[in-house]
């Protein structure tokens, strides 16, 4: 297979018509600042992902093809939009620093759609829906459609883990085109959404706070169990 882009979390091959995303054993954070081997994370995260990509696709279209064990995807090739979407359900994280008469784990009235331009030297900037079409991103039918797709999917994720108790605070997506068709792309997994169970972070936000690699990973165990116990149960 023919290596086409690394990142901090995945290599992405080429592999005659499609993709094969691979996860690896590393977790960082601060845009990369802070960087720890973590083994294991890789294959538990692929796997998350591929159950929630699955999970999701009913009411939002992905780039998923397949599993491929231990720890990739393969996926459809897709052009990969610069633009970050976060779906909020309670005050977390950045928007605590911009708003600060919010508390911590406020709930949201309504779910808070944020988009943010995708650039690490930059820290991912919060940017207006119309800067996104007016940077020829996407126009102005693909964002409403973007933002659509993005709170579907969201609340599918937060009905799901309700169903345990637990509370989902806010996820990120990417988005991409196949075929000129938006479909959601990347990963859902503990690296792209916080999610407290018994106020225990089951998400990247435990190692953010802690430095701690090994727990992380025992938190991602708990999570595709978790994960796996409910969409066997739905």
């Amino acid at each position: 297979m023919e290596l086409v882009y690394e990142g901090k979390a995945k290599r992405v091959y080429k592999s005659g018509g499609l993709y094969v995303m691979e996860f690896k054993d590393e977790v960082t954070a601060g845009d990369g600042a802070v960087r720890a081997t973590a083994p294991g994370k890789g294959a538990l995260a692929a796997e998350t992902s591929y159950l929630l990509f699955r999970y999701v696709s009913p009411a939002v279209q992905t780039h998923l093809v397949d599993f491929k064990p231990p720890n990739a995807l393969v996926v459809k090739p897709a052009e990969v939009l610069p633009v970050e979407v976060i779906v909020r359900f309670k005050a977390y994280g950045s928007i605590l620093k911009r708003m600060p008469r919010l508390r911590s784990l406020q709930p949201l009235f309504r779910p808070i759609v944020e988009f943010h331009y995708k650039d690490d030297a930059l820290h991912d900037p919060l940017i207006y829906p119309q800067e996104v079409a007016e940077a020829g991103i996407a126009s102005d039918a693909e964002v409403a459609e973007i933002e659509r797709a993005a709170l579907a999917a969201a609340k599918a994720l937060r009905d799901l883990y309700a169903r345990a108790g637990c509370d989902f605070v806010d996820v990120k997506f990417e988005f991409g085109k196949v075929g000129g068709r938006l479909v959601l792309v990347d990963e859902i997994s503990g690296d792209t959404f916080r999610l407290l169970c018994n106020g225990e972070h089951l998400d990247k936000e435990y190692f953010r706070k802690t430095r701690d690699a090994t727990g992380l990973v025992e938190r991602y165990k708990k999570l595709l169990e978790l994960t796996k116990s409910l969409l066997q149960n739905s």
